[in-house]
């Protein structure tokens, strides 16, 4: 069987109705948003310790491969 269809009303979409709406999903996006903030700003932070500690890690093993030895007398 075929189906029926409703006839639909159009109805006018007034510039209040769009700000309304957008201003709800912005809210939601962000509340979200700030729950997410510190963790992101934690994670980020302990990410940028372990890539110094990993750079002068390496940094130090160069230098000592490179390094040359230097005697100093006194005479």
């Amino acid at each position: 069987m075929a189906k029926k269809t409703t006839p639909i009303t159009p109805t006018t979409i007034t510039p209040d109705d769009l700000r309304g709406k957008l201003q709800g999903l912005q809210g939601d996006v962000q509340g979200k948003v700030d729950d997410k903030k510190t963790s992101i700003a934690s994670i980020a932070a302990g990410g940028g310790m372990v890539l110094m500690i990993i750079f002068f890690l390496l940094g130090k093993r160069s230098g000592k491969k490179k390094s040359a030895i230097v005697e100093i007398r006194r005479v």
